[in-house]
């Protein structure tokens, strides 16, 4: 039920009782998008058809045979097939454009883009503790750009992976604070000042990591 507030699909529930009502009452019923029954025309059908006018049912437990504690919404639904096929979904990609601003991979296929890693993902990740996962996921795989070339360059090399930078969402932060008239600074775990130049450097990749 949960699902219904957020994507906003009321007229679903109010299409579910009315499909009931028709179906006990043996009719078929056109409600077009804008002209559809009213809710007081879908209480007198399911009236008509003898069922409750919220339209719910008693469902009991598969396992115990217990009744659920509340009565649930049950009817019948139209619904139509999704003319989606795999080979037209199917999308991989290695390497690819980047955004100008965010430096982060692009979306969807018909860019060649990447694939999202959103919010809820991130807090999957954490939540299973897969720290290491999520750094290379936020940093060489999406905006890091001295990271993902210093991660190309090695692999090249056969060398150690080097530690990931400060990513360009970041930097892309720090200027609109700027813009907003907020002096933002960044600062090492002695209190000094780090430029943002300067977290690039393979020198400081220390007193990055120390912030």
């Amino acid at each position: 039920p949960m699902g219904v507030p957020s994507r906003m699909n009321i007229g679903q529930i109010l299409e579910l009782h009315l499909g009931m009502a028709a179906k006990k009452l043996g009719i078929k019923v056109m409600t077009p998008v804008f002209d559809g029954a009213s809710d007081d025309e879908i209480i007198d059908a399911l009236k008509e058809a003898g069922l409750d006018e919220d339209g719910k049912t008693v469902l009991y437990d598969g396992q115990t045979g217990e009744a659920f504690d509340n009565r649930i919404s049950v009817g019948v639904m139209h619904y139509m097939k999704l003319a989606h096929m795999v080979d037209d979904k199917i999308h991989a990609r290695s390497i690819g454009p980047y955004s100008l601003v965010t430096q982060q991979p692009l979306g969807g296929k018909a860019q060649f883009g990447g694939q999202r890693f959103g919010e809820m993902e991130v807090w999957a990740l954490e939540a299973y503790g897969a720290a290491y996962t999520l750094q290379e996921i936020m940093t060489y795989k999406s905006d890091d750009v001295r990271g993902r070339n210093k991660v190309f360059e090695s692999i090249v090399k056969g060398q150690a992976i080097p530690k990931p930078g400060v990513p360009e969402s970041f930097r892309v932060l720090v200027k609109e604070l700027q813009a907003l008239g907020l002096d933002t600074k960044v600062l090492n775990g002695k209190g000094q000042e780090v430029r943002m130049a300067q977290m690039d450097e393979e020198d400081n990749v220390a007193t990055v990591d120390a912030l």
